[in-house]
């Protein structure tokens, strides 16, 4: 089986009005890689009449997005043409590639109407061959994404990338990832196998879970070694999971602000390629 390395509590770091909590990076983890940076948004009760998500139009390269709505919803644009309202349970999957410009903002109505929110989002770093690629945007609806039941029902997996008991994720990815939501009912057993040298993205956003004994509350980042290929955890109270797992790219990695490259040199290259206008024009 696989053991804990360590277990990261993730920091407290509120962004104007929204509860932000960030495990990854920090100062006692970089990375894991290819996973990079997660924030953790919510939970929280918006009220009426509200200014919704405060992450206008702003720039990306060599990197991949990927967002979790649990409540409330999102809506993206960007200067690839893309546009789109993801409600809860949705998943969107940006690939910023070379470069482009995008918006993250709640939708007319949730302003207007208030509601529960609670979003996270998951930076992936891309391989020095694909910093450069096209980028891409794809936004899916819950009853989009591919959805099974583990554990006599008391598990109920959302796959988003990847193959887990037979089936496939709803989204094709560039390199080889696998990555999960998992709903967990008090007493639900999971176990998977991951190769040895695959690792591991594990976060409990809701509740608590039971790793080898130990009891990890929500809002932790667990880190495993490699050192084994069977992952198994039990939900100690009703949870969610974010469920990860991909080989590490091995690269050099320089991230600055909005830009994940490899290079200082390159960091430099996408500022000015974004003062430029070549990651695109944007219009509200």
């Amino acid at each position: 089986m696989r053991t804990i390395k360590n277990i990261h509590k993730a920091d407290y770091h509120p962004i104007a009005d929204l509860i932000t909590y960030n495990p990854l990076p920090s100062p006692r983890l970089r990375q894991i890689d290819p996973f990079i940076f997660l924030n953790h948004h919510g939970f929280q009760t918006y009220p009426k009449n509200n200014n919704g998500l405060p992450f206008g139009p702003h720039p990306h390269r060599g990197m991949e997005t990927v967002t979790f709505i649990l409540e409330g919803d999102i809506m993206h644009k960007d200067s690839g043409g893309h546009e789109s309202v993801i409600k809860a349970g949705g998943i969107q999957w940006m690939t910023a590639g070379r470069g482009l410009i995008h918006a993250e903002v709640s939708s007319s109505e949730f302003k207007k109407n208030g509601g529960d929110l609670e979003i996270l989002q998951l930076w992936l770093n891309l391989p020095a061959k694909y910093k450069m690629t096209e980028p891409r945007y794809i936004g899916l609806q819950k009853d989009e994404i591919t959805h099974f039941k583990l554990n006599d029902g008391n598990a109920h997996v959302q796959l988003i990338a990847g193959e887990w008991n037979g089936q496939q994720g709803s989204f094709e990815t560039l390199t080889p990832i696998f990555l999960s939501t998992i709903h967990l009912s008090k007493g639900a057993v999971i176990e998977k196998t991951i190769p040895s040298n695959e690792n591991i993205f594990f976060y409990i956003v809701r509740g608590k879970v039971s790793v080898w004994g130990e009891q990890i509350p929500f809002r932790n980042l667990v880190e495993f070694n490699n050192d084994g290929e069977l992952l198994k955890f039990e939900a100690t109270e009703d949870a969610v999971v974010i469920l990860g797992h991909a080989i590490p790219f091995n690269e050099p990695m320089v991230a600055q602000g909005p830009f994940v490259m490899n290079t200082q040199q390159e960091i430099m290259e996408a500022y000015r390629d974004y003062q430029l206008g070549k990651f695109g024009s944007w219009e509200d």
